[in-house]
C-alpha cells in the first residue's frame, strides 16, 4: 500500500496485492467510507451483515464499495495478484459530497459492494490509472469527489446481490477476464470466448454479464477505450504516438471507428482528450 495523496478527510492509496489460489482469505474491516478502482487483476470480495451475504467478482474498470465498519474478505480462488487505487473518506466528508450531489440519507450508505464497469465512470478511471501508470500527479482530491458522487448514484440504482455463481464458472470468466485484459486488441469473438469457457455461447453469455455486470462486448469495448485514454493522456513516448497508431493498437481496425466509440464513451474526441488532460 502506498500513499499517493491526502487531505481532510480523504487519502488515496495505491494498492498491490500479490496473494493467490495458495493464500487463505481473512477477515478485514472498512475504517471509513472505501471506494477503490480496480486498476489490474481480478478477485472476490464478500461481505456479511445482518441483511445477509453479499459475493462479487472484482474486474478492471469496477469500483469496490465498502462503508465505515463494514466486514469484508477478499479472496483470490482463481488467479494470483490484482492493483487497486483505493479512496477512503472520513464519515462526513462522504456525507456532504452524497448531500451536495443530491442523494437521499437512505442511499449514503452502498447496500451493494460493487459498481460494474460503465460508461459513466469510464473518464474518472481512465484518469486515475494514468496517473499511477504515467506517474504523474493529477487533481487528487478533484477526481475523489467525481468518484463518490458517481459511485453513490450508480449504486443507489443497483440492487444487493446474494451468494455468488458458482465456481467453476466463476473460474471459467475470471480466465476470459484475464485474457482480456492481457490482450483487449486481440479481436476474440463471442463464440471464441465461449469455446475457451468450455460454454455455449449462450451460457457463456448469460454467466458472463451476471459475473461482471456487462456483456463481454461492452467488457472488451471499454477496456480496449481504457487502454487507448491511457495512452492518450500518458506523459513520455506515448506523448508522441499518433492517434491512428493508438487506434490501430488498441484493437480497433479504423480510425472513424475508434473515433465514433471514443467520443461516445468519454463524451470528446481523441485529440480533444489528449489536449485536456495529456
Amino acid at each position: 500500500m502506498r500513499l499517493l495523496a491526502q487531505g481532510p478527510g480523504w487519502t488515496v492509496h495505491d494498492v498491490i496485492c500479490t496473494a493467490g489460489p495458495q493464500d487463505r482469505p481473512y477477515e478485514e474491516q472498512h475504517s471509513r467510507t472505501s471506494i477503490a478502482i480496480v486498476a489490474a487483476g481480478s478477485f472476490q470480495y464478500r461481505s456479511h451483515s445482518r441483511s445477509g451475504s453479499q459475493r462479487e467478482l472484482m474486474t478492471p474498470g469496477s469500483l469496490l464499495l465498502g462503508n465505515a465498519g463494514q466486514i469484508f474478505e477478499c479472496g483470490h480462488e482463481h488467479a494470483e495478484g490484482d492493483r487497486c487505487l483505493s479512496f477512503q473518506y472520513a464519515p462526513d466528508y462522504f456525507e456532504r459530497i452524497a448531500a451536495d450531489s443530491g442523494v437521499g440519507g437512505s442511499l449514503r450508505r452502498f447496500r451493494v459492494l460493487r459498481v460494474p464497469p460503465l460508461r459513466a465512470l469510464s473518464c474518472v478511471i481512465a484518469r486515475a490509472c494514468t496517473s499511477v501508470i504515467g506517474s504523474i500527479q493529477p487533481p487528487w482530491e478533484e477526481l475523489g469527489i467525481q468518484l463518490a458522487a458517481r459511485a453513490v448514484h450508480l449504486a443507489g440504482g443497483l440492487s444487493p446481490k446474494a451468494g455468488g455463481a458458482q465456481p467453476v464458472a466463476e473460474r471459467r470468466v475470471t480466465r476470459t477476464v484475464r485474457e482480456i485484459e492481457l490482450r483487449p486488441d486481440a479481436g476474440l469473438t463471442l463464440e471464441e470466448m465461449a469455446r475457451e469457457a468450455g460454454l455455449s455461447p449462450y451460457h457463456f453469455l448469460r454467466i458472463f454479464q451476471v459475473l461482471t455486470g456487462v456483456t463481454p462486448h461492452q467488457y472488451v469495448l471499454r477496456a480496449r477505450l481504457r487502454k487507448a485514454a491511457i495512452r492518450l493522456a500518458a506523459p513520455g513516448g506515448d506523448r508522441r504516438a499518433s492517434i491512428l497508431d493508438i487506434a490501430f493498437d488498441s484493437g480497433f481496425g479504423d480510425v472513424s471507428n475508434f473515433n465514433h466509440a471514443f467520443r461516445a464513451e468519454f463524451g470528446v474526441s481523441p485529440r480533444r482528450y489528449r489536449k485536456l488532460h495529456g
